[in-house]
C-alpha cells in the first residue's frame, strides 16, 4: 500500500519564515486538522478526547529536493556549522518528513469538512499534509532527564518585542499574544544581525514588518494583504 497524507492542518503561516522553529515555543498558536474525505469516518477518532497530546507526523512539502546531503547548517547556530541531518530537525532529510507534539484542544463537527482537530502548539505552514496522527503517551514519551545537545543552548532565548505607535491595534485582540510570541522567538537566520534590515513575517492576513536590534524587535509597519 502507498503512503500518503490522511489530512491537512490550516494555520496562520501561508509561508515558512516566522513559524517556530520547534512544536510547543507558541502555546497560543492554534490549528485545525481537516481530514480527507476517505477518512472522515468519526470512528477513526473514537477515544481521542481523552488524550491532552498528540504526535503530528507530516510532510515537510515546501522542502522535497532530488538529493540529500548528509549534514546540514542549522539556523540556531549561525547558518555555518555543520551537523549531521540526523542531528537535526532540518526540513531537507532523504525522506522529508516532520514529528510535532501538539496539545488537542477540542474536536468540532463542521457541516462540509467532517469533524475536525483543533490543536495549539503547531510549528507547521499552512495546507501542510498530516501523514498520520498518534496519541501522546506522558508514562512512554516523557523523558525528564533528557539532554538536548546543542539545541539546549538556546532554550531560554527570547527577543523583547516592542510596537511602534498604534500598530498593535492593527492586529486583531484575540491575535496579539500569538503574534508577540512568535516575533519573540526570533525569526531570522541567525547569521543576519543587519539592524537597518526590515524584516517582513506572514500571519494570517497581516505582513508585519519588524527590525532587530539588540535583543529588541521592533514592530515597524503593518500591511494587510
Amino acid at each position: 500500500m502507498d503512503i500518503g497524507p490522511i489530512a491537512y492542518i490550516r494555520t496562520d503561516f501561508p509561508e515558512k519564515f516566522g513559524i517556530p522553529r520547534q512544536s510547543g515555543r507558541v502555546p497560543s498558536l492554534e490549528g485545525r486538522i481537516v481530514f480527507l474525505p476517505q477518512y472522515r469516518d468519526p470512528e477513526a477518532l473514537r477515544g481521542i478526547e481523552g488524550f491532552s497530546h498528540l504526535w503530528l507526523i507530516f510532510d515537510f512539502s515546501k522542502s522535497h529536493r532530488e538529493s540529500w546531503s548528509p549534514t546540514v547548517r542549522p539556523p540556531r547556530l549561525g547558518g555555518n556549522r555543520r551537523i549531521g541531518v540526523f542531528a537535526s530537525r532540518s526540513p531537507f532529510r532523504p525522506n522529508p518528513l516532520g514529528l510535532s507534539s501538539v496539545k488537542l484542544l477540542r474536536t468540532e463537527n463542521d457541516r462540509l469538512d467532517g469533524t475536525v482537530l483543533i490543536v495549539s502548539g503547531a510549528d507547521l505552514l499552512d495546507m501542510t499534509p498530516i501523514y498520520d496522527i498518534k496519541p501522546y503517551l506522558p508514562f512512554a514519551d516523557s523523558h525528564p532527564d533528557a539532554v538536548g545537545g546543542y539545541a539546549d543552548e538556546f532554550t531560554d532565548y527570547r527577543l523583547s518585542v516592542i510596537f511602534d505607535d498604534g500598530l498593535i491595534e492593527l492586529i486583531p485582540e484575540n491575535k496579539r499574544e500569538t503574534v508577540i510570541d512568535c516575533l519573540a522567538e526570533d525569526p531570522r537566520p541567525s547569521y543576519q544581525d543587519d539592524p537597518e534590515r526590515i524584516y517582513s513575517m506572514r500571519f494570517a492576513d497581516l505582513d508585519i514588518h519588524f527590525t532587530v536590534s539588540g535583543g529588541e524587535l521592533t514592530v515597524c509597519a503593518i500591511d494587510r494583504v
